[in-house]
Order: C-alpha cells, then sequence, then structure tokens
C-alpha cells in the first residue's frame, strides 16, 4: 500500500472516529473492506484513488462475487467505498465523487446465473468416467457432487476421505466458521465418488500424506483456481456461453431442488446460510410458470 493510500485510510480513520462518532467495531469493519479494495487497486496497478473509476469498482464487486462473498458483505464493502469517496469529496483530495451516482447494494441481491437441467446434463457429460484417464475421472465427479451437494468451493478442496458417510449417503462438510453440517449425496455423484476413492485416486495420491480427497496429478490438495479451471473447461466444451464459476453449480443445486418443492428452510440448512434471507433469493418463479399458475387456479382467470 502506498504511503498516500495509507496517510488517506488514516485520516478516515480520525473521520469516522471524531466526527462521526462510530464504534471501535464499526471502524474496524469499514477499514477492513477499504483494505481489501486497495489491495485489488493494487493489482490493477492503480496507486491514486483519482485514478479509480466506476469501472473499477464494478470490476471489484464481481471479483468479490467470484470469492463466494455473501450478498450482504458485497453491499458493506460498496457502503464503505461511497462512504469512504465521499469523505474525499469533502476533505477536498477529488473533484467529483464517482460513487454519487452508482445504484443501491440492493442491485447485488440479484439472483445468480444457474444453469438448467439439460445444461447440467451436458456439462456432466463432457468427461468419461474410465480409471485409465484419472484426472477427467476426477473432474467428473468434482462436478458431480458440487451440484449434487451445493458445496462451496471451499467445502470442496477441503473435504476428506473420512468425512465421507457412504452408506448413509451423506457428506460432512465444514463450512463458513468452522461450522459442521451433513448434506445428502445423490446416488450418482456418490457411486462415483466410491469408484474415485478406492480406483482412481490412489493412482494420483503417490508419496503424499494426506486425506484429502481432491487431488491433483502429484498427489496434492487441490487449490481453488484449479477448481475455477475446470469448470470453466467443462463449460467450453459442453457448448454452454453462460459466464458460469463454481457458484453457478451451487446456485443451480438450490433452484432446482426449490422448483422441485423442496422446503426453503431445508434449502437454507443444505447450503449452510445462517440467514433464511440469504437463501430467499432462490425464490425466484419463471414468469410463463407464473401466468399458468395464475391460469390454472385462480377462480377468476
Amino acid at each position: 500500500m502506498s504511503t498516500i493510500i495509507n496517510n488517506l485510510l488514516k485520516n478516515f480513520h480520525g473521520y469516522l472516529s471524531l466526527e462521526k462518532g462510530l464504534s471501535t467495531n464499526s471502524i474496524q469493519s469499514y477499514l477492513s473492506d477499504l483494505n481489501d479494495f486497495t489491495a485489488f487497486m493494487a493489482e490493477c496497478s492503480i496507486n491514486d484513488f483519482k485514478y479509480v473509476e466506476r469501472q473499477t469498482i464494478i470490476n471489484y464487486m464481481l471479483n468479490c462475487k467470484s470469492r463466494e462473498f455473501e450478498s450482504s458483505t458485497i453491499a458493506r464493502r460498496l457502503v464503505s467505498i461511497k462512504m469512504f469517496f465521499k469523505f474525499l469529496l469533502q476533505d477536498g483530495v477529488l473533484d467529483s465523487d464517482i460513487t454519487e451516482v452508482m445504484d443501491s447494494p440492493k442491485l447485488w441481491r440479484v439472483l445468480p446465473d444457474f444453469l438448467a437441467p439439460n445444461e447440467v446434463n451436458a456439462l456432466m457429460n463432457v468427461w468419461k468416467t474410465s480409471k485409465h484417464d484419472p484426472l477427467n475421472f476426477r473432474n467428473r465427479v468434482i462436478l458431480e457432487v458440487i451440484y449434487s451437494c451445493g458445496l462451496r468451493v471451499s467445502e470442496l478442496i477441503n473435504l476428506k476421505c473420512a468425512e465421507i458417510f457412504r452408506y448413509n449417503e451423506l457428506i460432512k462438510v465444514v463450512g463458513k466458521g468452522n461450522k459442521e453440517r451433513m448434506i445428502p449425496i445423490g446416488k450418482i455423484a456418490l457411486r462415483l465418488m466410491r469408484r474415485y476413492i478406492s480406483d482412481v485416486r490412489p493412482l494420483l495420491i503417490n508419496e503424499q500424506q494426506h486425506d484429502y480427497i481432491f487431488i491433483s496429478k502429484n498427489g496434492r490438495k487441490l487449490d481453488r483456481e484449479r477448481i475455477w479451471g475446470i469448470i470453466k473447461q467443462a463449460a467450453v466444451e459442453a457448448g454452454i456461453k453462460k459466464n458460469i464459476s463454481p457458484h453457478t453449480l451451487r446456485h443451480s443445486f438450490a433452484s432446482h431442488l426449490l422448483d422441485n418443492g423442496a422446503d426453503l428452510r431445508i434449502i437454507q440448512e443444505m447450503l449452510g446460510h445462517a440467514n433464511i434471507a440469504t437463501t430467499q433469493i432462490y425464490t425466484h418463479v419463471d414468469k410463463n410458470k407464473l401466468l399458468k399458475i395464475h391460469k390454472n387456479f385462480h377462480p377468476r382467470s
């Protein structure tokens, strides 16, 4: 972080404390958000706030989304940035506030992209399940497990062999805040997982000493970036034009469950959402479906 940026953040700290009278926790939250934003600026080779454009902030919001931040977190970060830029304008550091006309954080609670069932099938059929091609087998299992269980990438890469409850058709996941939860796993995903652990993983593990399920060709635990690459590659080979990510499969899991009548509270439990409001972004209804329901069931339709 440059000296100029560091000094401005210190001035903002004083402004929040002395002029706004905010609590220590609130101030730390604002500064934490801004530290993350300035780190993103550095990645973009931007070393002064006067060079930040609206698109820079939009790209940062998308970057937060790609890191699987909750909608409420992204919204709060936009609020922090808007407050800081307002301060910079008042302090004479900037001539104008580019965030003034930016839409409210409610926009970041829009329903994420999800796949139609036929697109999911196309994605799953990209890679064959032969132990003679262990990496493709592994990739297929990764796709099946994310979609079958609605996992976050962090939860997937930290799965261990001992956490697969094979005979109860459940897996144990360690989610945000180190909270454990049990999630049902579909029959197809479970069958492929069993084959992968017994027949394919031993071909990859080499001499590495760990219990992680999904590993590289050198036997190391896979990282988030590799999971992203696997899903991007599968989408290209399946001919899917949408800009999908691992989170797209998680969103598809939730949307398809809801479309088929699953209770929102059950979906909340499986996704590991602390607040039902986070799960409610999936309560979208297709307009044509809405019209059909109204026509079929309303007495005066």
